[in-house]
């Protein structure tokens, strides 16, 4: 029997549900009603294979359910991306680079090193001084570290100065509200957990150290106007006011994942764009921290290139046999990293639910990046940014409007 418009949206809400049944923290958030999360809780666990088998039914029955083009392109990637995923929770051997296609609609290869040359010739005269370009590097991240008692106090003062850019360019809930948490033991820096009714937790790992002019990032990309921004915005229209169930259910291993990731790497230069380093160092200056936002700016362009080398990172260790010894050597390299920052990034990378996540944030942050500069010129980045906020678009429908263009 095939499915309507209705019933597809909640078979896939329950489906990836299920899905949080065999690996916790698959589901990322979860909005939508209580009794259908009960009601899955109550089943009897479910296989892998059949978690396969139910998404390759889904995907069969989209093309009768009479779905906007928009609705079923995006579920078409969901379900793509839940059916790799069930294939390798069974054991199934399948590719990194297949692996990361399924998931993300993105096919990724090695970045060019002489890229990573050229930026470390630009960091190498932003940064004078004895020493190798790693150890200039690493003393000037050192100098902008945040003290660890005061980082709460500066995440809340640039949330702040965001929250209020950002209701006035994007618009926000007169309800919604953020709470930052400090944690440990984790192998990620920050993470949004969106509680729904416009209510996100965002976790700062206090055992990475966090540079001053990096804190406006991971508070752009965490809330506003990154991962809570767009869950309020998507919560408010696609959920409340068009009805469309998929979006109650936020989960891992997704091309909604890739799309998120690149828009909230967006986030500063949506919010605030050239000159954000300034901006920056005058809130936190306020409260007597202090770095040089010029110069912070500056080096974060001519970084900008090395955020390719983690991929890289993640393609050897996976397609190309390196074991981690020449995967952390590798990143200690390219991205310029102490031995205890690279061992950090391949616990990532080798995580089982996260080891292809890191392509999110790189393909992610490239793609949007061009989409987002191909705009009419006429058109102001704010236009533009709104329509990864509020429509349900696919890496490959981004692309595919790229290729118009």
């Amino acid at each position: 029997m095939t499915a309507g418009a209705l019933d597809i949206a909640l078979e896939y809400v329950r489906l990836g549900l299920r899905f949080d049944r065999l690996e916790p923290g698959f589901v990322d958030a979860y909005t939508g009603d209580p009794r259908i999360r009960a009601q899955v809780r109550d089943e009897p666990a479910p296989t892998p294979q059949q978690l396969r088998d139910r998404a390759r039914e889904l995907l069969g029955e989209l093309g009768a359910a009479g779905l906007p083009e928009d609705r079923a392109d995006f579920l078409r990637g969901q379900l793509t991306g839940l059916e790799c995923s069930a294939r390798k929770m069974s054991g199934e051997p399948v590719g990194f680079v297949e692996e990361v296609r399924s998931y993300f609609q993105v096919d990724v290869e090695l970045g060019d090193e002489s890229a990573y040359a050229a930026a470390h010739a630009e960091l190498d005269a932003l940064l004078p001084g004895d020493g190798t370009l790693a150890e200039r590097y690493a003393a000037h991240r050192r100098r902008e570290e945040c003290p660890p008692d005061r980082l709460e106090t500066a995440v809340h003062a640039l949330s702040s100065a965001l929250r209020d850019r950002v209701r006035g360019q994007y618009g926000l809930p007169e309800v919604e509200t953020v709470r930052y948490e400090v944690v440990t033991d984790k192998p990620w820096s920050g993470f949004n957990y969106y509680e729904g009714g416009f209510r996100s937790r965002v976790a700062i790992n206090a055992d990475l150290p966090h540079r001053l002019s990096q804190l406006a990032h991971l508070v752009a990309h965490e809330s506003y106007p990154g991962h809570h921004t767009e869950h309020c915005r998507k919560e408010r229209g696609l959920v409340e006011r068009t009805g469309r169930l998929e979006h109650t259910v936020f989960l891992v291993n997704t091309p909604e994942c890739l799309m998120a990731e690149g828009l909230a790497d967006l986030g500063v230069q949506a919010a605030v764009g050239p000159g954000w380093g300034p901006w920056a160092a005058e809130i936190l200056g306020d409260l007597g921290l202090r770095f040089d936002g010029h110069l912070a700016e500056r080096i974060a362009a001519a970084a900008g290139p090395l955020n390719r080398v983690r991929q890289d990172a993640a393609v050897l260790l996976h397609d190309r046999g390196a074991d981690a010894d020449e995967v952390s050597a590798f990143l200690q390299r390219w991205s310029l990293v102490s031995p205890e920052r690279a061992r950090q990034q391949i616990r990532f990378l080798t995580d089982p639910l996260w080891r292809a996540y890191t392509s999110t944030y790189v393909e992610g942050f490239a793609l949007l990046s061009r989409w987002l500069d191909a705009r009419p010129a006429e058109q102001p980045v704010a236009d533009r940014f709104l329509r990864l906020l509020d429509e349900p678009l696919t890496p490959g429908r981004v692309a595919a409007e790229l290729r118009a263009a």
